[in-house]
């Protein structure tokens, strides 16, 4: 009930008037009233041999609760009183002595008393003068019409879909409220003819072709799956939140102790640290270390200018906007241009599109290629990085407590890779 106020809006924070909206609020509203304290449904403790049950309400208490505050035998006493005038004028209609005999049978063990109480007001209503009379016996009428409007109609109060719905098919023809043998829907004053639909034309068709065929292409998950990958998410980073295990030598969130965080800052990777460059690419692009050992290794392989373009790229997004289009021509002459000394390998989409980026430079402009070049790195250099020898003696050594050296930049260096090594 916290989020109340912004429910049934739309994102703009206009108030949303769709077809179930108005029930909805209806609903909230009654379920507000029922948690009262003072007026809502009693709640009390239920004590048994050896234990207690706090906070306990029955069915019979909602049903209580619903007949005694919602006036839910109204309909029946309005009905009740209608048998009583003048037939002749107030004659029920069919639907109408429908529902008084389906009220009679849900009501069968209070109907006396209901019917006391129409008798009540009738009598009331026959004190009144003739004209005052007639006026009230409208007002009744107008408000159980609208309340409990003919089948088939809209229910205003409600705005039913699947009764708005109906209203674009025809309706056998019956006796209306007002005793008339014609269609209901000319007759009923709560009725507003539904527009007539026009087909639609041959584009608004394709239109709708083409996005029923975008749902069809959507990628979807099962919920197990999704349940499954969350659970293996939450196993392989448990050991990394400190507040679910006890990180060694303390949690610096609780203790003032920081030497956890300088550990994690360290140019020397704890066996935690070098295990989780294992679990995704971003993983060990994040960690400074990680980034130069994956370098390292990309360099044994003779591709390293993938990742040196990549990290140029992400160093462009950090420079000051005065400094990017400059930035921008020399990653372009390093990497992309005709004879580049580090040409990388791309698509012929991709290079076009950079090729047009570059005439307009920003700090956005190598986008596509980097992209590109994530994708190609994550799906080949980096699962062989996983496997290689070097990535497994270094997992294995810090398993057992021994240091290795950690190999820095290459002497040969270009001075992108220097600012690169540098990042996060």
């Amino acid at each position: 009930m916290a989020q109340g106020n912004n429910y049934g809006q739309s994102s703009n924070g206009v108030a949303d008037e769709s077809p179930n909206m108005l029930v909805y609020r209806k609903m909230e509203d009654v379920i507000a009233r029922m948690q009262d304290e003072k007026n809502g449904i009693p709640i009390r403790t239920v004590k048994s041999f050896l234990s207690k049950i706090p906070s306990v309400f029955s069915g019979s208490d909602i049903v209580q609760w619903l007949t005694k505050n919602l006036s839910i035998e109204d309909p029946a006493v309005y009905l009740c009183k209608r048998t009583m005038q003048n037939k002749a004028r107030l004659e029920l209609a069919d639907y109408e002595a429908e529902s008084l005999a389906r009220l009679q049978r849900a009501f069968a063990r209070k109907w006396e008393f209901i019917f006391m109480q129409a008798e009540a007001q009738a009598k009331v209503d026959k004190k009144r003068d003739k004209i005052e009379r007639k006026i009230l016996d409208s007002q009744e009428r107008a408000f159980w019409d609208v309340h409990r409007p003919v089948p088939g109609c809209v229910n205003t109060t409600e705005v039913d879909i699947k009764k708005s719905s109906r209203m674009r098919n025809p309706h056998k023809t019956r006796k209306s409220v007002y005793g008339l043998q014609n269609d209901i829907r000319s007759h009923s004053p709560t009725h507003t003819p539904a527009p007539e639909t026009k087909p639609p034309t041959e584009d608004e068709l394709h239109q709708e072709i083409k996005h029923w065929q975008m749902q069809l292409d959507r990628h979807r998950l099962k919920m197990s799956k999704v349940a499954e990958s969350l659970l293996a998410y939450t196993e392989q980073y448990l050991e990394y939140d400190p507040f679910l295990v006890p990180p060694d030598p303390s949690n610096p969130w609780i203790s003032d102790d920081t030497t956890f965080w300088e550990l994690e800052a360290s140019k020397e990777p704890g066996q935690q640290r070098v295990k989780r460059w294992g679990f995704g690419m971003d993983e060990a692009l994040k960690d400074p270390v990680g980034r130069e050992q994956f370098l390292k290794f990309l360099e044994s392989e003779f591709s390293s200018e993938n990742l040196r373009f990549w990290l140029a790229v992400e160093d462009l997004k950090k420079r000051p906007i005065r400094e990017v289009p400059a930035r921008v021509q020399e990653i372009w002459q390093e990497f992309l241009a005709p004879g580049a000394p580090s040409a990388i390998n791309l698509d012929s989409k991709s290079y076009d599109k950079t090729t047009q980026n570059v005439k307009d430079p920003g700090r956005y402009t190598f986008e596509d290629a980097q992209e590109h070049i994530y994708k190609l790195m994550k799906s080949d250099s980096y699962p062989r990085f996983i496997r290689s020898s070097a990535y497994q003696e270094l997992l294995q050594a810090k398993k057992k407590g021994r240091n290795i050296p950690i190999f820095p930049c290459h002497k040969n260096c270009t001075p992108t890779l220097r600012a690169s090594t540098n990042l996060l």
